[in-house]
């Protein structure tokens, strides 16, 4: 049944189908995903010659950061692909099936690019955590129609991006494409979402677990020369936290835009304070943890 309410928000989810809406996300996916495709085409592939479609195990590059990577962006794709096709009114089932399915062929077609690149390799271990990322979403949506568990993510800039721009990043948006030592991945839990509402505990306010890792300017072992020049000797390490999150999606506001804006964004988490556990290396506490 289409939706015919001429009040109908712009920013308001559909009660029912909405075809133009239906449209719109159709239309607008088929736009999007080429022109994505070709941005990360050219900051990651276009520089490092093709070969013939082969296989590469992976799984022990960058302290698995990047696995962490492929998980968060399933699910995050997955999560806004849902509520896109809630947006235009699509029925609640096929919608996280639909949704999760979005964020699961934008990772395989990564995948793919991998395979075909001579730096790379199509890795079963990614689209393990792929899986991962898209069943974390699903199994979330189908027992408890939300998300209480949240998986995030969050950025700072470091000095090791200095020493293999072309790996690391060369500007603040490479970096944050590449720089694992910058990125943070959290598993952010809801308390709220598990307790009875007369509980009076804040809908907003949920404990973050960080995982990360840095001192890394190589995959599997940091190179003692880059460009013909020395580098000083990293120590990698993995880094764990413990702190605290704000769950926007749970945030009152009259105004659907930002209800709508919250949702979405709600991937990033934000800076709060937080305790450090590493391997080998004093524990740190932080005001603001980014």
């Amino acid at each position: 049944m289409e939706a015919q309410s001429d009040s109908l928000s712009f920013f308001q989810p559909s009660p029912t189908l909405n075809h133009q809406r239906v449209n719109l996300v159709k239309y607008s996916a088929a736009g999007l995903y080429p022109v994505s495709m070709f941005w990360l085409y050219t900051q990651w592939y276009q520089h490092y010659p093709r070969s013939s479609f082969h296989f590469f195990n992976d799984e022990g590059e960058w302290l698995q950061m990047d696995k962490g990577g492929h998980i968060l962006d399933s699910y995050t794709i997955g999560k806004v692909g849902f509520q896109t096709l809630k947006w235009a009114g699509v029925e609640n089932r096929k919608a996280i099936w639909y949704g999760a399915g979005i964020g699961y062929a934008f990772q395989t077609t990564l995948e793919v690019f991998d395979g075909f690149s001579s730096q790379w390799g199509f890795s079963l271990t990614d689209m393990a955590a792929n899986t991962i990322g898209s069943a974390a979403f699903i199994s979330q949506q189908l027992a408890w129609n939300e998300q209480r568990i949240f998986l995030k993510y969050s950025f700072h800039q470091t000095e090791f991006s200095k020493y293999r721009p072309n790996e690391l990043g060369s500007n603040l948006p490479e970096n944050i494409l590449k720089d694992y030592n910058g990125l943070t991945y959290w598993l952010c839990v809801n308390p709220y979402s598990f307790m009875k509402k007369e509980s009076g505990f804040p809908k907003w306010l949920g404990f973050a677990f960080g995982y990360g890792a840095e001192g890394m300017i190589g995959g599997y072992s940091n190179p003692s020369v880059v460009d013909g020049k020395s580098v000083s000797a990293f120590d990698r390490y993995r880094q764990y936290y413990l702190s605290l999150d704000i769950d926007l999606s749970r945030i009152q506001t009259h105004s659907k835009f930002l209800s709508g804006f919250f949702k979405v964004i709600n991937f990033i988490r934000l800076p709060a304070p937080a305790i450090e556990f590493n391997n080998g290396h004093r524990t740190k506490f932080y005001a603001l943890c980014f």
